[in-house]
């Protein structure tokens, strides 16, 4: 079961859990169909842009395989902590690099979130797909409040 994040050009991001063995063996910034994650998405072309694991690995490009590696890793994607005993607030050493943990590129069961771009749009609209999550943000928090 994938958690799968679809971000529009838009900005807006949908959101769907769905079974979808055709996704295990993709790599990152591989294409896919829509009709590979279910049949409500039939037309539409998307890109794998990244992944993390149920513990919160990141994929990254850089690992090849499935499984947990350690890669040393300047700032940006994987690596974004403040080192210790650094107390000067947002100053980070320059040429600083730590040895992280991230996952390989490939989409393996062990992998619980997958984000994809659209590429290509088919027949119908996302938020017609969607339906419960297209209301605006006052209106769904009025309704969880209630």
């Amino acid at each position: 079961m994938f958690k799968i994040n679809i971000s529009e050009k838009t900005g807006k991001t949908f959101k769907l859990e769905a079974e979808a063995e055709g996704l295990v063996g993709k790599e990152l910034h591989d294409k896919i169909n829509g009709i590979d994650i279910t049949s409500d998405l039939t037309g539409y072309e998307f890109e794998i842009t990244g992944a993390s694991d149920k513990a919160g690995f990141t994929a990254m490009a850089d690992a090849e395989g499935v499984g947990l590696k350690k890669l040393l890793l300047g700032y940006g994607k994987g690596m974004h902590i403040k080192p210790k005993g650094n107390k000067k607030k947002g100053k980070r050493p320059n040429g600083l690099r730590l040895r992280k943990t991230v996952r390989g590129k490939v989409i393996s069961p062990a992998i619980s979130q997958i984000n994809l771009k659209i590429l290509k749009a088919g027949s119908k609209k996302l938020a017609e797909i969607f339906p419960e999550q297209n209301k605006p943000k006052e209106e769904a928090k009025s309704e969880s409040s209630a």
